[in-house]
């Protein structure tokens, strides 16, 4: 379950498969502890650096970045990494990258408020909870996105627009979730990992869908206003579709066994990253697990009325699940 790299009950009004909830509107009493977020623009600072002794300088000056992000570990000194960026910064194809993300990110306004009120969001429900330091880079298609409890570190080029010349090396169907309006709820699934709680012996298909689902489940609690297809990365269709087969979908879990099924080989059908869920499919969207563990995480968190935290919690699976109450609803009811 990597950090890097992942619905029910429409009377209640919290999920959506437009585009947009345009009657949504934030609890402004969640969002009373929001902060002012500075955002650190490395890319602009590293390229506009002239030589390695300049870029040594901004090595001494970030050295979480230098260490996390530049790995400085692996070079024999500072000043040989600063040779190594310096060629980098004098690359014409990395200088071309660099401009195509000044020219899409000239402002990061949108993306700085939604931070704000994400982190605000989380402190309400963690008061433990501290907003990282967060900075911008070009990296070049290396980082995607750094997320730690104390720093937090976004590659602005793998969020360039899908028909933009410059993509990152990555499959048509994962490439697509990598824009703009994906970002947040993208870091906020990641900081949900440190909440939600497991049980470090269950190595069963249903553990691994409820994860995802108490995953999702956070997000959407962080980012209400936020519509699905950018927190699961299912298209409107999709989501539709899913909905409209669901019996079907979860009938496929049933009859063939799968809940407690063990084999990672299997459990990768429904969970792991693909185009399709072809066991089920050509037509179902890949992780399809996770989206049917989410609907259970969803009817657990209804039928218990529990608080976000009480319920990232919850590790025993086989509780949550039988609590939960799950059976498919009608498609046309979502």
């Amino acid at each position: 379950m990597q950090r890097r790299y992942l619905f029910l009950a429409v009377f209640l009004g919290l999920f959506s498969c437009q585009n947009s909830d345009t009657t949504c509107t934030l609890d402004e009493e969640r969002l009373e502890g929001r902060e002012n977020l500075e955002i650190h623009r490395l890319e602009q600072e590293f390229f506009a650096a002239k030589s390695a002794d300049e870029l040594r300088f901004l090595l001494e000056k970030y050295p979480e970045i230098a260490e996390k992000v530049m790995e400085q570990g692996t070079y024999p000194n500072p000043d040989s990494l600063a040779q190594e960026l310096l060629r980098a910064n004098q690359d014409s194809t990395f200088q071309a990258l660099n401009a195509a993300v000044a020219k899409e990110f000239a402002a990061i306004s949108d993306i700085k408020v939604e931070l704000e009120q994400a982190f605000a969001y989380l402190k309400s429900y963690y008061p433990d909870f501290k907003a990282p330091k967060v900075y911008t880079y070009v990296s070049g298609f290396g980082i995607d996105l750094l997320v730690e409890e104390d720093i937090l570190v976004i590659g602005l080029d793998y969020f360039l627009p899908s028909d933009h010349a410059f993509q990152p090396d990555l499959p048509k169907y994962i490439a697509a979730r990598y824009e703009r309006k994906y970002l947040v709820p993208m870091i906020v699934l990641a900081i949900s990992s440190r909440y939600n709680e497991i049980d470090p012996q269950d190595n069963t298909l249903l553990a691994e869908m409820v994860y995802y689902g108490k995953a999702y489940h956070f997000v959407k609690s962080i980012l209400p206003c936020t519509s699905d297809q950018y927190l699961i990365g299912y298209t409107p269709e999709q989501i539709q579709a899913c909905w409209d087969n669901e019996d079907l979908i979860w009938t496929h879990f049933i009859e063939n066994e799968l809940l407690f099924e063990t084999n990672p080989f299997e459990i990768r059908k429904y969970i792991g990253e693909a185009p399709a869920t072809d066991a089920i499919s050509e037509d179902a969207p890949g992780r399809i697990g996770r989206w049917i563990g989410w609907n259970i995480v969803e009817e657990y968190a209804i039928q218990q009325d529990l608080s976000l935290p009480e319920l990232m919690r919850e590790a025993d699976v086989k509780k949550l699940f039988r609590d939960s109450g799950y059976r498919p609803r009608n498609g046309e009811e979502n």
